[in-house]
């Protein structure tokens, strides 16, 4: 064989190798930025049951000012919305005033439940549903156009929550927004890219009553910069000290 046809031989060979290694390789790579999963791996805080206040409700406490939906099975003159008052009490027809304020869910049902079956209703079937959660709060801080102490009336994520603070602010940095909650008794915190939760790339987390949510701006330094460069390349909540 000749040096001219070993030449053409090993082009033609790397050629395929080429080719081989191309065709290994999914199309748009560099585009793949999909749901992280986020949501997963982002525990809710100390004073809700693992599942969400928002979901389960077995653990969550009702607070003043919340808003209950009570229905009694077949006795619809019982059944009705009612809102804790500032003292934890609801006023029902026929029974009068009833404390639900600091019970779970399943502790104000059966308490309904044996008060009616005194007298009134046999073997009643009493449901309650927490319409809006006004006793759970969040905090919004930073580069938003309205900083403030918000309610969480029911399931609210993070992009809710900013539009609760009016949206972010002119210098705002959509990609330094933290969460601070407290997780197993320790301070911990979570950073989130809002331009990539808005196009479906990361996943928009739940808030819950006692998060803090701040929102750093572009350039300079600051406390929250800080955090932000420390929290930077991690999956959800990290131990802080601030």
């Amino acid at each position: 064989m000749n040096a001219i046809a070993r030449i053409a031989r090993i082009c033609l060979l790397l050629a395929l190798v080429m080719l081989a290694a191309c065709a290994s390789q999914p199309t748009g790579v560099a585009h793949e930025v999909r749901s992280t999963g986020q949501a997963a791996v982002l525990p809710p805080p100390d004073s809700t049951s693992a599942t969400g206040a928002y979901e389960a409700l077995s653990d969550y406490r009702i607070g003043a000012h919340d808003l209950l939906q009570i229905t009694v099975f077949q006795v619809d003159e019982l059944s009705r919305e009612v809102r804790v008052n500032s003292s934890g009490m609801i006023s029902l027809p026929l029974v009068g005033a009833v404390h639900a304020g600091g019970l779970t869910v399943g502790e104000l049902e059966a308490g309904i439940s044996k008060v009616l079956g005194k007298d009134l209703v046999q073997d009643p079937q009493v449901t309650v549903f927490v319409k809006e959660f006004t006793s759970q709060r969040v905090t919004v801080e930073g580069a938003v156009t309205k900083p403030g102490i918000f309610p969480l009336t029911g399931k609210t994520t993070l992009l809710q929550t900013i539009a609760l603070a009016q949206g972010l602010d002119p210098l705002a940095d959509p990609q330094g927004i933290v969460i601070f909650r407290m997780v197993k008794g320790k301070k911990m915190a979570a950073l989130f890219d809002i331009k990539r939760i808005r196009h479906g790339d990361m996943d928009d987390p739940l808030i819950y009553g006692d998060d803090i949510v701040v929102v750093d701006r572009s350039g300079g330094r600051s406390f929250i910069k800080g955090v932000t460069d420390t929290l930077r390349g991690f999956i959800g909540f990290q131990p802080v000290i601030y």
